[in-house]
């Protein structure tokens, strides 16, 4: 990696005096340069469902200035960082996914009429323009400067594309200045900002120290609402989101294809769960802006802990591995699929009976989904399976129907977590949103889940039989509720046993 000592650079350090800084040099680095077309081409797709959206939380707050930050970069060590991802909710209101510029913030002002009733809000985004190139910053500045990180588009470019008003980043510290009381600000986006915003609306609505504690907590509670707002907005998917969860699907079922392609180099590494890891995360890549979220490339017993991300162990043959992963796409939209292979090519005996109990779970949480119902109740059609499987093997003190009333439980043991959760821009969308909205709401077309029921029985679990002990498996697919049921945007990908054998034989031809 190369250095740079300039001393406006955050992250420059003056031991590391390498860049040139002669008056000839700066001459003629600015000049010389051929004149940049412009990148605008007209709004993106997204774009107009993003306004949309705007629109949606505006009636919501219809009085409140609303500070939407993209974030910052964050750091790792010293001075490299993390690769940039903006705050889903930025992303969500203003269509930009991957090719965010770091920093920027969505500023909806509210409107009046001309009788002084809220007419909506104007949005502008502030964002940080290019440098001149006779200025310095353009290659002396690793953290923004487009020697070190590319060029960045201009207001005009930016306009276009995304069919909203922009506004340099230096313009904002006048907005933020002006605001007041009745500003809202997205929490956790941007600490530098919400500090700021907190500041000023505390002096604008207390004088009394003695006030402004309690003040201090209501106004947070005020965000809280609108991040509960911001969340609730994505429960329902749009025809582009929908569109965006049917390709990183796509790309996932490439990405599993693959690992299944590289079985036999991946066994005979002593650390096969890296390869499994490393072999999904380039089809991720060459699809897709990165993976959805760290992959689990969990064999054997590994398979038994929930959220395996180390993957650091071999992949033997005669165990099972289970593999949970999604592509996200540039739009930041992403799939979670798992699957769990028999690494040999065939089941066990054992091995079929806990996976087909498994996908017969999935199977009845698949039949109850309609709009309608609550979304609890596919949690509880898989449950029930559950229990009167591992009953039936032996496994329960109880009979299954003592194990489902309410101070049972017992077959909870071998599958503590839920079997749906949202999915769109977050892998765990929409995690904000009232409980009566979340678990307790009523399905509606346009939503978007996962259906993983699991089961896992863990190496040193004395209640089950030994030939059970170390088996982890888990089925998951991502759906949409439809008009009259439910669609499985996965119904491509091999789950039952018969077809994941099948799967595997293909590729081993």
């Amino acid at each position: 990696m190369a250095e740079t000592d300039q001393k406006d650079a955050p992250r420059a350090t003056a031991n590391r005096s390498t860049t040139p800084g002669s008056d000839a040099f700066k001459e003629y680095i600015s000049q010389g340069w051929a004149e940049r077309p412009s990148r605008a081409s007209g709004p993106r797709e997204q774009a107009a469902f993003a306004a949309e959206r705007r629109a949606r939380v505006s009636a919501l707050h219809p009085t409140a200035r609303l500070v939407i930050p993209a974030g910052p970069a964050k750091q790792r060590s010293n001075d490299t960082d993390y690769p940039y991802r903006a705050h889903s909710a930025f992303a969500h209101l203003t269509g930009w996914g991957s090719d965010t510029v770091p920093g920027s913030v969505l500023i909806l002002e509210p409107r009046t009429d001309e009788a002084g009733e809220p007419d909506g809000h104007d949005a502008v985004l502030y964002f940080r323009e290019a440098a001149g190139r006779d200025s310095d910053e353009f290659y002396a500045n690793p953290e923004i400067g487009e020697f070190w990180t590319g060029p960045r588009p201009t207001a005009d470019d930016v306009a276009a594309d995304l069919a909203l008003a922009t506004r340099g980043l230096g313009d904002l510290d006048a907005v933020l200045e002006s605001l007041d009381a009745r500003t809202l600000v997205v929490r956790d986006a941007d600490r530098a900002i919400t500090d700021r915003v907190d500041a000023l609306r505390l002096l604008l609505a207390t004088d009394g120290a003695d006030d402004a504690e309690a003040l201090a907590g209501e106004l947070t509670e005020r965000d809280a609402d609108l991040a509960r707002d911001l969340s609730e907005l994505r429960l329902v998917k749009d025809s582009f989101e929908i569109e965006e969860m049917r390709r990183a699907v796509a790309a996932t079922r490439q990405g599993f294809d693959d690992v299944i392609a590289d079985l036999p180099e991946i066994v005979r590494h002593p650390r096969g769960e890296r390869l499994v890891e490393g072999t999904f995360d380039r089809r991720a890549r060459a699809e897709g802006n990165t993976v959805g979220y760290d992959t689990i490339a969990a064999s054997g017993p590994h398979a038994c802990i929930l959220h395996w991300t180390r993957n650091d162990g071999p992949v033997l043959p005669g165990d099972l591995i289970l593999i949970d992963a999604g592509v996200e796409l540039e739009s930041y939209y992403t799939a979670d699929i798992t699957r769990t292979l028999p690494v040999s090519g065939t089941f066990t005996d054992v091995q079929r009976r806990v996976y087909e109990a498994v996908r017969e779970a999935a199977d009845a949480a698949f039949a109850v989904v309609r709009p309608g119902i609550r979304f609890r109740e596919i949690h509880a059609a898989a449950m029930e399976v559950i229990a009167r499987r591992t009953a039936e093997w032996g496994l329960l003190p109880v009979t299954a129907e003592e194990a489902l009333q309410p101070e049972g439980g017992q077959h909870r043991r071998y599958m503590v977590h839920g079997t749906s959760h949202h999915l769109g821009l977050d892998v765990h969308d929409c995690a904000q949103a009232r409980r009566d909205l979340y678990l307790d709401g009523i399905l509606e077309p346009g939503m978007v889940f996962t259906i993983e029921p699991g089961l896992y029985f863990q190496p040193d679990d004395l209640t089950v039989p030994e030939e059970y002990r170390g088996i982890g498996v888990r089925i998951e697919d991502d759906v949409i509720v439809t008009a009259d049921g439910c669609e499985s945007l996965s119904a491509g990908i091999p789950r039952t046993a018969d077809e994941v054998e099948a799967w595997m034989a293909r590729a081993a031809r």
